[in-house]
């Protein structure tokens, strides 16, 4: 199977609201091993606010939950011209990666300014100071995973980092041939790390040939493309915007359909004893 060399898209919430004299129909579903969240529902009147951002308003597509998935959130941030924060987050144990998927922002931290463009990677450890904001005449949209950081002792935490979904080269999975790559932006083995984020891509007719049982929780925002994606014996279709948030050992597979990569911005928690409750 040839690799595409398609050029990279990130896809955006639908935000407006449907007209009136559309009818209701949709793919949202809710179930307890993991929930479906279709582009389609990103409108304007699901948005929130947070406090100390200005001109700003996001998605909440995924937050703890007891029960279900605990470990991370995962919002959608739209920054309008002008807009931003000094203050971000005043909680000083959540770690924070932001990938950029339209528009430009500034990001601050430690006396550097960095400018950051769509496809752009920031790594932010927990207790770090940092501040955002939009400083062009157009709006700025990127992906904010926040996690509460597990120091452990003997092990220190993670420097920040700034890279780019252009600058990672993508690791094949073996005997595939790069039809299934991940775009790894840390070093799976690099102890101090105790989330992943990366990015995963299928070549149009790839799969992931086995459901996928593991311990791990998944927050998947399609970037681009689509395909049809096997969650706890469902089998859901799947398109650029569309985003997938399974809690631990819920089942998964997928194969990618279409005439373009099919790539997914992929959440998983790693490098931690599980904790014991008594």
């Amino acid at each position: 199977m040839s690799i595409i060399q398609s050029k990279r898209t990130y896809a955006l919430p639908a935000a407006g609201l449907p007209s009136q004299t559309e009818r209701f129909a949709d793919r949202a579903i809710f179930t307890n091993a993991y929930a479906f969240i279709p582009r389609t529902v990103m409108t304007d009147i699901v948005t929130s606010n947070l406090p100390f951002w200005e001109k700003t308003r996001l998605w909440v597509i995924a937050r703890p939950l007891t029960g279900f998935s605990e470990s991370f959130s995962h919002y959608i941030m739209e920054v309008s011209a002008g807009g931003g924060s000094d203050r971000p987050d005043d909680n000083i144990n959540s770690e924070h990666v932001i990938f950029i998927v339209d528009g430009s922002i500034e990001l601050k931290y430690e006396g550097m300014t960095h400018v950051l463009q769509p496809g752009s990677y920031a790594y932010l450890p927990a207790g770090l100071s940092w501040q955002i904001h939009n400083k062009t005449n157009k709006k700025a949209v990127f992906h904010w995973i926040r996690k509460r950081y597990i120091d452990v002792e003997g092990i220190d935490r993670p420097q920040a980092f700034i890279t780019s979904d252009e600058e990672i080269i993508p690791v094949s999975m073996p005997d595939t041939n790069g039809v299934w790559q991940t775009s790894l932006f840390v070093d799976p083995f690099d102890m101090s790390h105790d989330m992943h984020v990366t990015i995963v891509t299928f070549q149009p007719g790839g799969v992931l040939p086995f459901a996928e049982t593991h311990v791990m929780e998944h927050g998947l925002y399609v970037l681009q493309g689509r395909g049809a994606y096997y969650l706890n014996g469902d089998w859901r279709e799947v398109e650029e915007g569309d985003y997938m948030w399974l809690r631990a050992f819920c089942p998964q597979a997928c194969y990618a359909a279409g005439d373009r990569p099919f790539r997914y911005l992929l959440y998983k928690d790693v490098n931690r004893h599980m904790p014991l409750h008594l």
